[in-house]
């Protein structure tokens, strides 16, 4: 029987959340090499009481789960520079005072846990870190190979997935080297006048997954000597009573340059798959994708191996919006390029090939009928089907 959690959530693929498909993954995994590899969960203080509610549906599942929690950040008054919180309480005015300070803070926060500790007394060596959403980040046992028998025989304790960047992608964080370190360049850090530089594909080809395989015992070593240097991002808010501040914040990459051996491994794109629109929800909801124990493949009857460009407009953002206005998902198996603008809605079974445009005008409303074939059309003004 596989892995799920409450129907409440919102499935990514057969009523599955991106939690299911991650324990289905290590319990496939743990089974098929009688091994014991577990699931660490870091949550924020907003976080931690839900998903340790969610977490007792897995108790029957052959995986354990641990969690921990990233620290607790006082937001700056943009003006003052002075702390938002009155006082170190998390209830009432005082709750959105505070803030989780950008997954960078995984090396403290997982050491000051007690895990750390208890994962390398376990003997464990490794561990792989990857965003939640990004249903592509699945153990591969190649990179793992390259870690435990390194070519050169010197140990590697910090490997970035890296992968060929598109015109999708052109803001995601880049490699670089200086005085010998690998460096990971995120676009916050780019001046102005260097943006376009740096979302060049041509220039920059490469960009960080954020899918890491990490030395335990290096993380130990740096984190007792204070030796972890990441760059600090400032992050600039405004809060919903319109007060403005600051977020000092470092992302889990920058660190690369701490360790030693470093390398940065270019894998198949396949490997990053997030989902964080709507947009990202269509196309793994969809025929493009088949799911085997967890993880999402490009379908075989996929005849091409990119995938669509897909842009959902506005009355889509929302996940109740977005599940209203589909019937069924479309089939997208020969589809290019996807854009939907406006009140629009699809039929059960329609298709979608090529490039596909759909406008709904400020005021119109498109209806797009059950068993309807858009092969390279542009569809606007307003197409509404009723039933006789």
């Amino acid at each position: 029987m596989g892995c799920k959690g409450p129907k409440s959530l919102i499935g990514v693929r057969n009523e599955n959340t991106f939690l299911d498909l991650t324990v289905q993954q290590i319990e496939h995994l743990n089974k098929s090499y009688n091994t014991d590899v577990p699931l660490v969960l870091m949550n924020s203080f907003n976080t931690d009481e839900d998903t340790k509610k969610i977490l007792q549906k897995y108790n029957h599942c052959r995986v354990k789960i641990y969690t921990f929690n990233q620290s607790r950040y006082p937001r700056i008054n943009k003006e003052s520079l002075l702390p938002v919180a009155k006082d170190v309480s998390y209830s009432g005015e005082n709750t959105e005072a505070w803030y989780p300070p950008g997954h960078g803070d995984i090396y403290a926060s997982f050491y000051n846990s007690g895990l750390l500790d208890t994962f390398i007394e376990e003997g464990k060596e490794y561990i792989f870190v990857s965003n939640i959403d990004n249903l592509g980040a699945t153990v591969d046992l190649y990179i793992l190979n390259h870690l435990m028998n390194p070519p050169n025989g010197k140990p590697c304790e910090f490997v970035m997935e890296v992968t060929n960047k598109t015109r999708a992608d052109v803001k995601g964080g880049t490699l670089t080297q200086y005085e010998g370190k690998l460096r990971l360049v995120e676009i916050a850090q780019v001046p102005k006048a260097h943006v376009d530089e740096f979302k060049s594909v041509s220039k920059f080809k490469i960009f960080n997954t954020n899918n890491l395989w990490i030395s335990l015992a290096a993380v130990k070593r740096l984190q007792e000597r204070n030796a972890i240097d990441m760059e600090i991002i400032v992050n600039p808010k405004t809060l919903d009573g319109g007060l403005n501040v600051i977020q000092l914040e470092t992302a889990v990459g920058a660190a690369i340059k701490s360790f030693e051996n470093s390398l940065g491994i270019n894998v198949p794109r396949s490997r990053f798959l997030p989902v964080k629109t709507t947009s990202d929800l269509l196309l793994v909801m969809s025929n493009l994708y088949s799911l085997n124990a967890g993880s999402l493949t490009m379908s075989e009857k996929r005849e091409f191996p990119t995938v669509p460009l897909v842009k959902l407009g506005s009355s889509f953002t929302k996940v109740q919006d977005y599940l209203r206005r589909f019937e069924s998902i479309p089939d997208m198996l020969e589809l290019d390029h996807l854009t939907v603008s406006g009140d629009v809605t699809f039929g059960k079974h329609v298709s979608l090939k090529g490039t596909v445009i759909i406008i709904a005008n400020h005021g119109d409303r498109i209806d797009i009928p059950p068993g309807a074939v858009l092969e390279n059309k542009i569809v606007s003004g307003n197409l509404r089907i009723l039933d006789h």
